[in-house]
């Protein structure tokens, strides 16, 4: 018998006897593959219950739930607040656990969703390394980062673009928090309207997004008003990272302002040479950004997510010639030859070794094939990649 979305919620909450969040609700309920019985779950399907659940309580005069205001907006249904005698909300309910990650953590996946899909450059920029640290926060963003047209227009449209002043390339700012909600969202999101002048657009992102509807309302009239887009990551599946409320791009940039932050901050400052550097060659430095990229990706990641980042791995026939060299470079035992490589998951961390040293480059993944080979990777990545 399938389900909608207030069945679902109605029966976790009913079950569990206490007041939820629309994510634990989709958590519990999935973890009990009550989620097999709904219609449809989408890519976010807490969001979905929330904005569900909220229209109940506000349109139907029959709804069995209410909604709490406790630390984070949770729904419970009538009669069992009713029957605890809790009608002020205040009901008991299990303490949430601290976040296991620290905001700078988030950077990983924001550079590998704008990199995977919208083919954005990022950088990291450290506050503490600017000349006035105290201010830093409100002058420029976490990360920084930029979309070339390099790989898409000829040498020539690249000469001629330079001569009419219009090269194509896009500026980003991102201001990064590892949570969004009533209680941080004016700070947080005028944070990021002021360190974003500089760019064609600028995005407040976060792992965990309050889903209670008049927080989202709020949401997409400060991105309306103010033209700040808003970036949801998931920490779980960066793939299912989603740009909520997309940015007003700006065609003109504040200059002052960039100039500024070049002169109080290095990291700002070698982010401009770098463009600077890749025009004028008409060539992205590719090695040195993929380097960049797993530098900031595996470090960071655990084994599992190392290797989850990586996928699976294949053998082209054609260009392996069993020589055995993945065999005897491969750390963790995880290649047996048979007579071509066999990889085994369970063992793979994730580190590269095995496609960075084929000597034929017959080892690929689905996202890599034939490019970004390091088999020589400068001492920082060395020291970076060893587990």
């Amino acid at each position: 018998m399938n389900m909608n979305f207030i069945e679902f919620a109605e029966k976790v909450i009913r079950e569990e006897n206490r007041p939820l969040t629309p994510k634990e609700i989709w958590e519990i309920g999935k973890s009990k593959e009550y989620d097999k019985e709904l219609n449809s779950s989408g890519r976010t399907p807490w969001q979905t219950i929330g904005a569900r659940l909220y229209v109940d309580i506000k349109d139907n005069p029959s709804t069995k739930f209410i909604k709490l205001k406790l630390e984070k907006t949770s729904f419970y249904l009538k009669e069992l607040n009713d029957a605890n005698k809790n009608i002020t909300g205040e009901i008991p309910i299990k303490e949430e656990q601290k976040s296991k990650y620290k905001e700078r953590d988030l950077h990983k996946y924001l550079s590998y969703f704008v990199y995977t899909y919208n083919s954005i450059y990022t950088k990291t920029i450290f506050h503490e390394e600017s000349n006035k640290s105290k201010y830093s926060q409100w002058l420029h963003p976490d990360v920084v980062g930029v979309y070339f047209p390099i790989e898409k227009w000829e040498s020539e449209i690249l000469d001629i673009s330079k001569d009419i002043g219009s090269i194509g390339i896009k500026l980003f700012s991102y201001e990064i928090k590892r949570e969004l909600n009533f209680s941080n969202l004016r700070e947080s999101y005028f944070q990021a309207v002021s360190n974003s002048s500089w760019a064609n657009e600028g995005y407040l992102v976060a792992a965990d997004i309050d889903t209670d509807e008049e927080f989202l309302q709020e949401l997409k009239r400060l991105t309306n008003s103010f033209g700040i887009g808003i970036m949801r990551l998931d920490i779980e599946d960066p793939d299912s990272s989603e740009i909520m409320y997309p940015a007003k791009e700006k065609d003109i940039v504040d200059i002052e302002t960039m100039n500024k932050i070049a002169q109080v901050n290095r990291n700002f400052k070698e982010f401009l040479k770098r463009i600077k550097s890749d025009l004028m060659t008409k060539e992205i430095r590719r090695k040195k950004i993929s380097i960049g990229l797993l530098d900031s990706l595996l470090p960071a990641f655990s084994r599992t997510e190392a290797r989850k980042v990586m996928g699976e791995k294949y053998i082209d026939g054609a260009l392996c010639t069993e020589c055995g060299a993945c065999e005897k470079i491969f750390p963790y035992e995880a290649i047996k030859l048979g007579p071509k490589p066999i990889f085994d998951m369970n063992k793979c961390y994730g580190c590269w070794a095995c496609y960075n040293h084929c000597p034929n480059k017959a080892i690929y993944t689905k996202k890599y094939r034939g490019i970004g080979h390091y088999p020589e990777p400068n001492s920082q990545l060395k020291e970076k990649l060893k587990v």
